[in-house]
């Protein structure tokens, strides 16, 4: 092999010191470039911390990568309270610092008594602190920093007080007013000689002529008043006129008979009042017995609505209270009536009791088998407390609405619901006059606290003191630490 002379082993002499000299100048720029978060993103001064912005309630002392989620940690510039991570910084002493439990932020209900790993994902549990909320939050309350709320949309509204009346909007459907029915028939055997009304749902006006029967017996009736008025015996005249008016003539005829002196082959059915045939029962030439019906007229003067209301809602409605009546054929035009009448029984597939609605039906423009909106208000209750109906929470087993103490903490109230109408809805007890409620963003607040176990009342599972111990206390919710669920940390691990 052939030796490198003296010339060319200073060229490689040389070009071995440029690529050192190269080497650690990179190495020495890469470690100022990577400082440079500590100081640049906050200006001249030194972030208070970092964080991960999946997990803002982790404080970090130093920069790095997110035990949590694959990013890097995010300085926190300004003042902050010291950090509450497993790597806080060494000058928060551990009496004021020890976690109240530990838990997984993919599954925030579990709680641990000590650090370790995760036994549901592939990370590190986090530690709960007491102050995590962020301030002092009154009692039974949960604190939520300001940026959340904002980003969750929260939108406040307050607990009023003013007269509510309760309404029930619902629908039915118009029916003839049976008061208002009249079947006309005869009482005497004989023959429909003329029928001037021959269908049935022809209208009919008062004392208009509707068929002429004859009938014999009728007839000797008739003559038999005529023999007793020539003999001027008072007994015999009455007693001749009381069988025809139980024969079913009316006053009227059996004066014009006497008027006139002459008895009627015929005898004539007149219609009582304005109305129309609902059933037609003989046609021309037909016999006729006692018991059959020539006629049913129906007055439509007013009518019934028929509606349903729900079994809530029930027992406030009486007999009496004012009714307003739409129907979608004549729009715009109302139509006032009153409760006439309780169903004794409940509707038993829907749940609804059926009530009677009388309407006044000028004009006749109600026909009976329309459809129509029923509204029904209540005598106004005065004094009573009211929130938006979107603020009401209901489980199921309870109506629960969120209190605003202030802008940034939050707590559950049960409380007692009663009429609703308008979008509002009247509160028996639990909030009082002023109070500011969440009608907007209280399932994500819930979501929000779930993290600390605040809201238990919302599902019933604790007491929800909202002092950060609800759950750590009770062992059915932390496992043992020989007992965790599979996976569970050991000692020291974090």
């Amino acid at each position: 092999m052939k030796r490198p002379n003296k010339g060319e082993s200073n060229i490689l002499l040389i070009v071995s010191m440029v690529i050192l000299v190269g080497g650690i100048g990179f190495v020495l720029f890469r470690n100022g470039h990577g400082s440079q978060p500590k100081t640049d993103a906050c200006g001249n001064a030194a972030p208070s911390y970092w964080y991960d912005p999946m997990v803002p309630t982790q404080r970090f002392d130093k920069p790095g990568k997110s035990p949590f989620m694959d990013m890097q940690l995010v300085p926190k510039c300004g003042d902050a309270a010291p950090a509450t991570a497993g790597t806080a910084t060494s000058d928060a002493p551990a009496a004021e610092k020890k976690p109240l439990f530990w838990y997984d932020p993919m599954v925030p209900d579990q709680h641990f008594d000590k650090p370790g790993k995760s036994p549901f994902m592939d990370m590190q549990l986090v530690a709960k602190y007491g102050d995590d909320a962020g301030g002092t939050a009154p009692a039974g309350s949960i604190g939520i920093d300001a940026r959340v709320v904002q980003n969750l949309g929260v939108r406040l509204a307050t607990v009023e007080q003013g007269s509510f009346a309760r309404v029930v909007d619902t629908v039915g459907t118009v029916a003839v007013d049976e008061h208002r029915i009249q079947a006309i028939q005869v009482r005497q055997p004989g023959w429909v000689e003329q029928l001037d009304v021959r269908a049935a749902g022809d209208a009919v006006r008062r004392g208009q002529r509707l068929a002429a029967v004859y009938s014999p017996d009728l007839l000797a009736t008739q003559q038999e008043l005529l023999i007793a008025r020539s003999s001027g015996d008072p007994s015999l005249i009455q007693a001749a006129r009381r069988r025809l008016l139980l024969f079913g003539l009316s006053e009227s005829q059996v004066a014009h008979i006497e008027k006139t002196g002459e008895s009627e082959r015929r005898v004539n059915y007149y219609a009582p009042f304005d109305g129309y045939v609902m059933e037609l029962g003989v046609r021309q030439g037909a016999a006729v017995q006692p018991d059959t019906m020539l006629f049913q007229l129906a007055d439509l003067s007013s009518v019934w609505v028929n509606a349903e209301i729900p079994e809530t809602q029930a027992a406030w409605i009486k007999p009496g209270d004012p009714v307003k009546a739409e129907v979608p054929a004549l729009p715009g035009e109302g139509f006032s009536g009153r409760v006439d009448y309780l169903y004794p029984e409940l509707m038993q597939a829907t749940r609804t009791l059926k009530i009677r609605v009388v309407v006044a039906n000028p004009g006749e423009k109600l026909r009976p088998g329309m459809f129509a909106t029923v509204h029904l208000t209540g005598v106004p209750r005065e004094q009573v407390l009211t929130v938006p109906t979107e603020a009401v929470i209901k489980t199921g087993e309870r109506s629960v609405i969120i209190v605003a103490d202030d802008e940034t903490h939050f707590r559950p109230a049960l409380v007692r619901v009663g009429a609703e109408h308008g979008g509002r809805s009247e509160i028996l007890e639990g909030v009082t006059l002023g109070q500011k409620v969440v009608a907007s963003g209280q399932f994500l607040i819930d979501s929000e606290a779930s993290l600390r176990g605040a809201f238990d009342n919302l599902t019933g599972s604790g007491t929800g003191s909202g002092d950060g111990k609800e759950k750590d206390a009770d062992p059915k919710l932390m496992p043992a630490p020989s007992a965790a669920a599979p996976g569970a940390p050991s000692d020291g691990g974090h």
